[in-house]
C-alpha cells in the first residue's frame, strides 16, 4: 500500500451487492441474525462482521470510516452526523469529572463553545493557550490534563499547530493529542506527525458539495471500539450517528478530494500573492509573510499546496460587510459560512463562525471585526475573479496599492 494518502483512498477496491462499482447502501436500521447466539455476541462485541442496529454501525458507514482512516493513516475510524457529534464525542470519551483539557484558544467556534461553556457542567476543565507557543502548553499542563486539543491550521486565524513537538510535549506527560484536521486534508497528516487521534468536519471539503453535515473521528482500533461500545462508548450512548445514505454520497465524493484540493489551493495561492501585492494584510500560509510558513512547510504533503483558506483584513466590519454584499452581487461567491464549496464563501468570523468567542477574548487572540474569511472555490479562471474582486474592493473605497 502507498504511503501517499491519496492513493490509500484509490487502493480500497469495493463491488456493489450485484456488482456495481459503488458499494450498495445498507438501507435498514436493524439487522435480523440466523442464530440468538450469534445476536449475543454481537452486542458483547465478539462477532465479527456482523450488524446490530445502525446506531452502532452499518455496512455503508463501515465502508466511508475505512476510506476516513486509509486517508489518514490511522487503524480505523468513526463516522458521525456531523462534525461537532465527532469532537463532542472523543471529548466525552477521554475525560471525566475533575479532568483538564489544554486547548488552542483559536478553534471553531462550536469547539469553543462545549469546551468553555458546557464541559464545566461535567466539572472538564479548559484551559485556552496560544497553541504556537510550547512554553504556554508546557506552562498549562497539569496531573489531570488528559487532552491537548488543536486545530492543524486554526479556524480563523489560520495560526499552524507544530503537531510533533505537540506529539512529543503530550506523550511526556502521557496526554491525548487530538487534531482537528478540517480545513487541510490531504495537506497536513496528523498521525504520522504523532497525533493520537484526528477528526474532521466532513461537512467541508472532503464532501465539498455543501449537501450534509458529518464528522469523522481517526484513531486506533482501541479507541474506535470503546467509542462504539454499547455500554460505555460515547458515540454509541450519545447517538450522533450518520445516515447510511448520506455515507454513500460523501464516500464517492471523498474519491475527487485530491483533484478538488490542488485546485483549491492553487486558486487560493494566486489571490494571497496578488492581495498581498496590492497591499492587503493577507493571512495565507503559503505566503512567505505568514508566521508560520517554514512550520507548515515541514509538515504538509506538498503536492496538495497550502488549501484553500485565506483571510483578509479590511480595517471594520461595515466595510466587511459593503464589500462580502457587492462580490456575492456580482456572482463572486456566497457570503455564507462553511467551506470547501465549489464556489467561493466568504464570512465575518468575528460576527458569524466564531460568534460563540466573546468581544474580548476575540480581541486577545487577534481577531479583529475587519477581517474576512474566504474559502477559495474552483474557479477555472482564478485572473478573472481576482480582477473581478479587486473591482468591488475599489468601489468599496479600500486602497489599494
Amino acid at each position: 500500500m502507498s504511503n501517499k494518502p491519496a492513493n490509500k483512498i484509490q487502493d480500497l477496491q469495493y463491488f456493489g451487492e450485484f456488482g456495481g462499482v459503488n458499494p450498495s447502501i445498507s438501507d435498514s436500521a436493524t439487522y435480523t441474525f440466523l442464530h440468538a447466539k450469534t445476536m449475543l455476541d454481537t452486542f458483547e462485541g465478539h462477532a465479527e462482521g456482523c450488524y446490530l442496529y445502525s446506531r452502532h454501525t452499518s455496512p455503508s458507514n463501515l465502508y466511508l470510516s475505512e476510506a476516513l482512516a486509509a486517508m489518514e493513516f490511522t487503524e480505523t475510524a468513526n463516522v458521525a452526523a456531523s462534525g461537532m457529534g465527532a469532537i463532542t464525542s472523543v471529548i466525552m470519551q477521554i475525560c471525566s469529572a475533575g479532568d483538564h483539557i489544554i486547548s488552542s484558544r483559536t478553534i471553531y467556534g462550536g469547539s469553543y463553545a462545549f469546551l468553555k461553556n458546557f464541559v464545566p457542567k461535567f466539572n472538564i476543565s479548559t484551559s485556552f493557550v496560544d497553541i504556537t507557543s510550547l512554553e504556554a502548553i508546557k506552562k498549562a499542563i497539569t496531573p489531570k490534563t488528559k487532552m491537548i486539543y488543536c486545530e492543524a491550521l486554526s479556524n480563523p486565524l489560520l495560526e499552524v499547530a507544530n503537531i510533533s513537538e505537540l506529539s512529543k510535549i503530550a506523550k511526556k506527560h502521557n496526554i491525548l493529542l487530538v487534531v482537528d484536521n478540517t480545513f487541510t486534508p490531504l495537506i497536513i497528516s496528523p498521525k504520522k506527525l504523532g497525533a493520537d487521534i484526528t477528526i474532521h468536519s466532513l461537512t467541508k471539503f472532503i464532501n465539498g458539495t455543501n449537501d450534509t453535515v458529518g464528522g469523522v473521528v481517526c484513531g486506533s482500533q482501541e479507541f474506535i471500539d470503546n467509542l462504539r461500545n454499547v455500554n460505555d462508548g460515547a458515540a454509541m450512548l450519545l447517538g450522533p450517528v450518520m445516515d447510511s445514505v448520506r455515507a454513500a454520497s460523501i464516500l464517492k465524493n471523498l474519491r475527487t478530494l485530491h483533484i478538488r484540493m490542488k485546485k483549491h489551493s492553487e486558486n487560493a495561492l494566486f489571490l494571497a500573492e496578488n492581495f498581498e501585492k496590492d497591499g492587503l494584510k493577507v493571512v495565507y500560509p503559503g505566503l512567505k509573510s505568514h508566521p508560520d510558513y517554514n512550520l507548515f512547510k515541514e509538515m504538509y504533503n506538498e503536492e496538495y499546496g497550502f488549501g484553500g483558506i485565506l483571510t483578509i483584513n479590511v480595517g471594520s466590519l461595515n466595510k466587511t460587510n459593503e464589500l462580502m454584499e457587492l462580490m456575492q452581487n456580482e456572482n463572486l461567491g456566497y457570503l455564507a459560512v462553511s467551506l470547501g464549496f465549489y464556489k467561493t464563501l466568504f464570512s465575518a468570523p468575528g460576527t458569524s463562525t466564531s460568534s460563540e468567542i466573546p468581544l474580548e477574548e476575540q480581541q486577545k487572540m487577534g481577531l479583529s471585526d475587519g477581517i474576512i474569511r474566504f474559502s477559495i472555490g474552483l474557479d477555472n479562471d482564478i485572473e478573472r475573479t481576482y480582477r473581478a474582486m479587486r473591482k468591488c474592493m475599489t468601489k468599496v473605497g479600500i486602497n489599494l496599492g
